[in-house]
């Protein structure tokens, strides 16, 4: 007999964006790509997956959806607190792609307001110190019941 899986914040995240569509939409949505036609044409998904994405990315709070034309009834997309809390995720895991997976050049390349190409880093927010595997001690892990 199969047991519960464990609680995880990181499956209950990818309930919510670990799809490749969703994930897509939600870059070029912080790149400032708002309107449907052009999520679409940028990310090569097919109109009706793009629309069921978006409207699970509203459902669950990362997007939400604004008309800004009237005649005929036009919608973009703006993210929200929840979905800009998601950039740097996504910074990470594009510098985990440039570095493990993507062959010769990284496709794009962020500048820091300091002048240099941008490296994300993560770092605690107590202390603002790089963190790093061997660094951390488990404190607790939920056990299903």
């Amino acid at each position: 007999m199969a047991g519960r899986a464990r609680e995880c914040s990181i499956a209950n995240a990818l309930a919510v964006v670990g799809e490749r569509w969703s994930l897509l939409a939600m870059r070029e949505i912080m790149l400032g790509v708002r309107r449907f036609d052009q999520i679409a044409r940028n990310t090569g998904a097919s109109r009706d997956i793009l629309a069921t994405r978006l409207r699970k990315l509203v459902d669950v709070g990362l997007l939400e959806r604004r008309q800004y034309e009237l005649h005929p009834p036009r919608h973009e997309y703006v993210l929200t607190e929840a979905g800009q809390a998601l950039h740097a995720v996504l910074l990470n895991l594009m510098a985990w792609g440039d570095e493990y997976v993507t062959e010769g050049e990284p496709p794009t390349v962020w500048e820091h307001t300091c002048g240099h190409v941008l490296r994300p880093l993560t770092v605690c927010a107590h202390c603002r110190e790089p963190v790093h595997a061997e660094d951390m001690t488990l404190v607790r892990i939920h056990q299903p019941h």
